[in-house]
């Protein structure tokens, strides 16, 4: 005879309960409120951008749930040897990733020591190491064109053109691309005020064919919001969003080699120096506080460096 006694929920077993996260395991401790506190120093005072606030704030709670692990409470307790064993434990990290994790801690140290949470810091003879520099991707003006004239001339084929016009003309990053306004293109004057790390504010002109191309996406819009590329059901458009409708066309353009919109950035920066910009007009440009940023950006061919030097050197 069948029990007519009714099954309850079944409960999840004590074995297969979620494991609090590495933030989570800190709250509570005093790591929790140095932490915030960092956070906003990086953000006032060093007026860092949002995500490399976030990513230092993920690298830190990374290094302080390791120290909790090795027993270690309070910041006044690390030495260097816990700073070692934490790096130590990063042996399956890239360069890039080991190299920024230690930049994080030596700031977060230096940080500490100003404020007297601790008396002396463990990271002082730890090495900030470098990588080198990498060369990005760039693409040729054939395949930048070839590119461009992807979209087709429906609603969305005008907005999608008009970005990537917009981004090669000027060469924002994809986060400032995607954030402007329609006040901030001036169509007539021909330029574009942009908001970049930092909150740093500056002008970067506007060619004419990027020009035409958001004039024509405009005439296309009946709404009032005052986002120049708001994405689906009128929300902002996402980097994410940009970053796959970029590899579409350059799939569709034949371009057989890494497409990113930090590609484009390199590219206008490239075919400009090749062209004969100045390139501290460049570091302008690109928002870059430091020239030798800019000099990474703007690698230039050898071939193209031996024909400039053949066509301007008087004794080639």
């Amino acid at each position: 005879m069948r029990s007519a006694r009714k099954r309850g929920p079944m409960r999840a077993s004590q074995g297969s309960e979620r494991e609090p996260t590495a933030a989570e395991r800190l709250a509570g401790t005093p790591w929790a409120p140095l932490l915030e506190g960092f956070k906003d120093y990086l953000t006032v005072e060093r007026g860092l951008a949002a995500n490399s606030v976030a990513a230092y704030g993920r690298d830190l709670v990374q290094h302080a749930a390791f120290l909790l692990h090795q027993g270690v409470r309070e910041p006044q307790s690390v030495k260097e040897s816990h700073i070692l064993a934490f790096l130590g434990s990063l042996r399956s990290a890239s360069a890039a990733t080991r190299l920024r994790k230690t930049a994080a801690l030596k700031a977060f140290c230096r940080w500490m020591a100003r404020e007297g949470t601790i008396s002396a810091d463990p990271t002082a003879n730890l090495a900030a190491g470098r990588l080198t520099q990498r060369i990005p991707t760039t693409l040729t003006v054939e395949e930048v064109i070839r590119l461009l004239v992807q979209p087709d001339e429906s609603k969305r084929g005008l907005r999608d053109r008009a970005l990537l016009e917009l981004l090669y003309a000027t060469g924002l990053r994809v986060s400032e691309l995607v954030n402007l306004r329609i006040a901030d293109v001036n169509l007539q004057v021909g330029f574009v005020r942009c908001t970049g790390k930092g909150g740093k504010e500056r002008i970067v002109p506007l060619g004419k064919h990027a020009a035409q191309a958001v004039t024509k996406y405009l005439e296309t819009r009946s709404d009032a919001r005052a986002a120049l590329f708001p994405g689906y059901k009128g929300k902002p458009l996402t980097r994410e969003g940009f970053w796959r409708l970029l590899r579409r066309y350059a799939t569709a353009a034949g371009i057989d080699k890494p497409v990113t919109p930090h590609t484009l950035r390199h590219s206008f920066a490239t075919h400009l120096l090749q062209g004969g910009a100045d390139l501290r007009a460049i570091q302008e440009m690109l928002g870059h506080a430091s020239i030798s940023t800019t000099q990474i950006y703007t690698h230039v061919s050898a071939d193209h460096l031996r024909e400039v030097y053949r066509s301007t050197h008087p004794r080639a």
